[in-house]
């Protein structure tokens, strides 16, 4: 039975395995999504390469964000990120000075020149690969996508990457002003570039040979090509591994000391009874105690109900507000006395324009003649784009729009708000 190096990865989003021979060459490898099932998605691994190799014993090793209480449940031993990716370099690449590495929900910069040192981003996911694939859902489309648009950029914008929240504030203004896929893709790319390297280099220089690691600079070559722009690296400078989304795996694998032997078919026969992993976190208490506590909370919640009307019976004065968001467009018609008329709500698939049109359509069709709307109101991201496209007569700040409609319907609670903060 041949016995191989096995070097395990258990990042945020993904899991990598990696086997290495006798002469600690490549034999398997590979890189999943594990949509949160580490378990499952491994185990997949595993049977891949028992497809491919037959019945084996590994040497295992384990490394990354989520591997330390898997590891200990399956008796593996733990590697440390950065020495796992340092050892991997060493073998393949052993002129780097400085490796950049993206993941699925971190990033990293370290410096292997003047000693080992490492810069890590492992609390916000703004400007990772989660960061990406947010940004590519609201252009509707995947990373791959973002990155097959980059190609034809021609402008680059600035765009926040620190995060989600700020690069839509960034972005959806650029949208609605009529920014091509191309130049938002290239920005967004460019945006992650600055959060790298201005959020975890803080100031020191990034020279010397340069590694790209991890899933998103493997799989985005329009990602690391703004890197190169950004840093001016020359090809001789630009280090760019054939196998660089596994390279912690490989460096587990060659760290492993080979104290623990585990035959392939054990170590899935453990994961597929499932393994129970002890979490060594403090928990938070539920929100509800128990059902009756639950009823209760939806007693008291079912209370605060908007008053609605028929819109097909209704006569006299309406009022329309319309609430363009980064990625939603809200449309809602109310009476003189506050009832709610009609409502809409849809994504704006990145134009807030025709989706309104669409909810103003729909809205036409069904107002009756002796109903006339007499003031409108946009708000949102796209307030000022919608205030101008459809003539509406005001634009209001969300907050304030926000607290009109809590003020209107909580009166009493709005009251006693308002007494407490001039106390």
């Amino acid at each position: 039975m041949n016995t191989y190096r096995a070097g395990i990865d258990i990042g945020s989003t993904t899991v990598k395995l990696v086997l290495l021979n006798e002469q600690k060459e490549l034999v398997f490898g590979k890189y999943i999504r594990h949509g949160a099932r580490t378990q499952e998605a491994l185990a997949s691994l595993l049977q891949e390469a028992k497809a491919l190799l037959g019945d084996c014993t590994l040497l295992p090793a384990i490394t990354g964000s989520g591997s330390i209480n898997l590891g200990k449940a399956l008796g593996i031993p733990f590697v440390q990120e950065v020495v796992a990716v340092a050892s991997a370099l060493k073998q393949v690449a052993p002129q780097t000075d400085v490796a950049i590495e993206l993941g699925g929900e971190d990033a990293k910069i370290i410096y292997f020149k003047g000693g080992l040192e490492e810069r890590m981003n492992g609390v916000c996911a703004g400007g990772t690969g989660a960061f990406i694939d947010q940004m590519a859902a609201l252009l509707q489309t995947d990373a791959s996508g973002l990155n097959k648009e980059a190609e034809n950029y021609q402008e680059i914008y600035p765009i926040a990457a620190r995060c989600g929240v700020f690069a839509k504030t960034d972005i959806q203004p650029l949208i609605n002003e009529g920014a091509t896929r191309a130049d938002l893709a290239a920005s967004i790319f460019q945006a992650v570039v600055q959060q790298t390297i201005s959020g975890l280099a803080c100031g020191k220089p990034i020279r010397g040979c340069v590694a790209f690691l991890g899933g998103p600079l493997h799989f985005l070559p329009q990602l690391k090509q703004a890197f190169i722009r950004t840093l001016k690296l020359t090809p001789e400078n630009i280090v760019d591994p054939e196998n660089s989304h596994l390279f912690a795996a490989m460096g587990a694998a060659l760290e492993c000391g080979g104290e623990v032997a585990l035959p392939l078919n054990d170590l899935l026969q453990k994961l597929e009874q499932g393994v129970e992993m002890a979490f060594e976190l403090k928990r938070l208490e539920p929100l509800f105690r128990d059902q009756a506590d639950y009823d209760a909370f939806r007693a008291r919640h079912d209370k605060a109900i908007v008053a609605k009307a028929d819109l097909e019976t209704y006569r006299g004065n309406c009022f329309l507000g319309i609430d363009a968001g980064s990625t939603t467009t809200k449309l809602a018609l109310i009476g003189s006395e506050g009832q709610l008329l009609f409502s809409f709500y849809a994504n704006n698939q990145g134009n807030p324009i025709k989706t309104a049109m669409t909810a103003m359509a729909e809205l036409g069709k069904r107002l009756p003649k002796d109903a006339h709307i007499v003031r409108s109101c946009s708000t949102g991201y796209g307030e000022a784009l919608l205030k101008s496209a459809f003539c509406l007569d005001e634009g209001e700040v969300e907050t304030v729009a926000h607290c009109t409609a809590a003020a209107f319907l909580t009166p009493r609670w709005t009251a006693c708000w308002t007494s407490a903060v001039r106390t």
